[in-house]
């Protein structure tokens, strides 16, 4: 389809679209989403932009002729395949009259080993060298710093093989940075590898960034100040070449629904180019002629017989399914020792409980320390329906919050946007240092009043719950035969977590797509003892909390327990 090395047109992206519209080329919905959209533009220009076949070049014959394959056989030039012709072209072909260029930043998705790391690393070098920029810095950042230098080690050894690059690139100590790089003295430009620490971030006048594996980055704000390092450069560029990974409510959810929201027509941002190669449907993991949907380098660049060895043995073993899942497919997935799989513990349905008709709950509480949210859950049916419906509300102590503003890191606490949720109203801040239980009164005495929705039974951890005065008012609300104690162990719990598990992959519960119970759900794991009773644990020992789910099994057993009541009731 597309022309040699050497022999290059500017129009191999037009091809590839082409490819893909007519089915040509297997592709997923979202890569024909784009084609669809770029498609036309790149005959009839858009908006203050057109497309320049000889500036889309640029990039593509300098990587052609100067780099080599880090790795493998030395001094083996690259050639690149159509699908990173189709996005290199784009990137670079969309200029103005002024020749500067549209897109900004682009987010690519694409599965493991299909030459992310080379073509950034490739990517990189001509940025420093050839885009025609006085003094770019440029860089690359990850979840850690050795994470980062894996590119910038890449680049070296691109470096050593060719001797144009040898010759203009030299290896040594950055000054404004006080730290190991390549310069190009020529231009005054750099390249080097981001700290992780964001307090040694600041000052950054950034032309080129290459965020690598944005996934695992569980603190967004290296983005953020790499972003907003960028308004002095008149054609920057940030580029995030990414799997998907089994953090979840991160960096990369947030800017992979943007980059949804873009494709599906519901949010516009001309600089930002959203490139997602991955599976449709969990479903097509063993249908081998789809797994070029997330692999576009399948054959020429990522063994096929690889794929099949990892498919095999995900086929045996349950516990290498979700990484070959999310690595391989892009598929999203949870932490691989997380009791619950991605799909089971998130569902999207939402609901408007004010058009429900519902009139009575069952409540869950879990109580906290002074560290960990206070939670609450009201569980409610309906006639006719299987499916049990939640609301749900969280508590903060205020001290927290300011503690961990106050010790000047810029990452979130636990890794999870609370400001946001907080703003949302899915958690509330309380004064002090610790909670008083009597929010869960407050909020009871809430449903009752604003939304006619009566608690019927309850169910709670006594672990923090000791005070008789607190088990008094909640008497008051459900009476004292409906007031159901849940200890923590296999005991009480292994069966009604065998069951709640069968409820979540069938969907029967709709919590209205909260966040905060999807992120504490997928941060249980369990213990197994020798007769297969399972209890919860945090999964990998996570500072993550799982209050939201010990308040959901609560409610979730005190409803088993009062199940013949309570549907008569209602």
């Amino acid at each position: 389809m597309s022309s040699s090395p050497g022999n290059r047109t500017g129009r191999e992206c037009a091809e590839y679209m082409d490819s893909v519209l007519s089915g040509e080329i297997v592709a997923c919905d979202k890569i024909k989403k784009l084609c669809r959209m770029m498609r036309p533009r790149i005959d009839g220009g858009y908006k203050c932009w057109h497309y320049d076949a000889d500036r889309a070049l640029r990039p593509v014959n300098f990587i052609e002729r100067y780099c080599c394959l880090p790795e493998g056989k030395p001094g083996r030039k690259i050639a690149l395949e159509p699908f990173q012709l189709f996005v290199l072209e784009m990137l670079f072909g969309f200029v103005d009259d002024n020749g500067l260029r549209q897109f900004h930043e682009c987010m690519w998705v694409v599965g493991r080993k299909n030459s992310k790391t080379t073509t950034n690393a490739a990517l990189a070098i001509y940025m420093l060298m050839a885009d025609g920029e006085g003094s770019p810095q440029c860089y690359s950042a990850a979840t850690s710093k050795d994470q980062a230098s894996l590119l910038y080690g890449s680049m070296l050894r691109m470096v050593a093989q060719s001797p144009a690059l040898s010759k203009r690139l030299h290896k040594g100590i950055i000054p404004a940075r006080n730290q190991d790089g390549l310069q190009y003295r020529r231009n005054g430009g750099y390249f080097t590898p981001l700290s992780s620490q964001t307090r040694n971030l600041d000052g950054l006048n950034v032309h080129f960034a290459a965020i690598d594996e944005m996934a695992a980055i569980t603190n967004r704000d290296t983005y953020d100040l790499i972003k907003q390092a960028t308004p002095s450069r008149d054609q920057p560029l940030i580029i995030e070449i990414t799997t998907n990974g089994f953090e979840r409510d991160n960096l990369f959810d947030d800017q992979y629904d943007y980059a949804s929201r873009i494709l599906d027509g519901k949010a516009v941002d001309d600089t930002f180019l959203p490139v997602i190669y991955e599976l449709d449907s969990r479903a097509e993991w063993t249908d081998e002629s789809k797994w070029i949907k997330a692999n576009p380098g399948l054959g020429p660049i990522k063994k096929v017989e690889a794929l099949r060895g990892y498919v095999n043995k995900a086929k045996q073993d349950p516990s290498f399914l979700p990484t070959v899942m999310t690595k391989d497919f892009n598929i999203p997935e949870n932490k691989a020792s997380a009791w619950l799989r991605f799909e089971e513990a998130v569902n999207r349905e939402e609901f408007d409980y004010r058009e429900m008709g519902f009139r009575y709950c069952i409540i869950g509480y879990d109580a906290s320390d002074t560290i960990d949210l206070t939670a609450a859950q009201a569980l409610m049916m309906r006639p006719g329906d299987e499916r049990m419906y939640e609301m749900s509300m969280y508590w903060i102590p205020e001290t927290q919050l300011e503690k961990h503003i106050k010790s000047g890191l810029r990452k979130n606490r636990d890794n999870v946007p609370y400001q946001r949720w907080i703003d949302d109203g899915l958690v509330r801040v309380v004064p002090g240092n610790t909670i008083d239980h009597r929010v869960v009164f407050e909020w009871m005495q809430q449903l009752r009043d604003e939304f006619d929705i009566y608690p019927f039974a309850m169910g709670y951890d006594p672990w923090h719950l000791q005070d008789d005065s607190w088990k008094d008012g909640a008497r008051q609300f459900v009476g004292k035969k409906r007031m159901e104690e849940v200890r923590f162990g296999p005991q009480t719990l292994s069966a009604p977590m065998k069951q709640i598990r069968a409820d979540y992959e069938a969907k029967r519960i709709v919590d209205g797509n909260n966040p905060v119970n999807q992120w504490c759900r997928m941060n249980v794991g369990i213990i197994t003892d020798t007769n297969d009773n399972i209890k919860p644990v945090k999964a990998n020992g996570s500072t993550g909390r799982i209050d939201g789910w010990a308040a959901e099994i609560c409610a979730y057993i005190a409803l088993m327990r009062h199940r013949e009541d309570y549907m008569a009731s209602i």
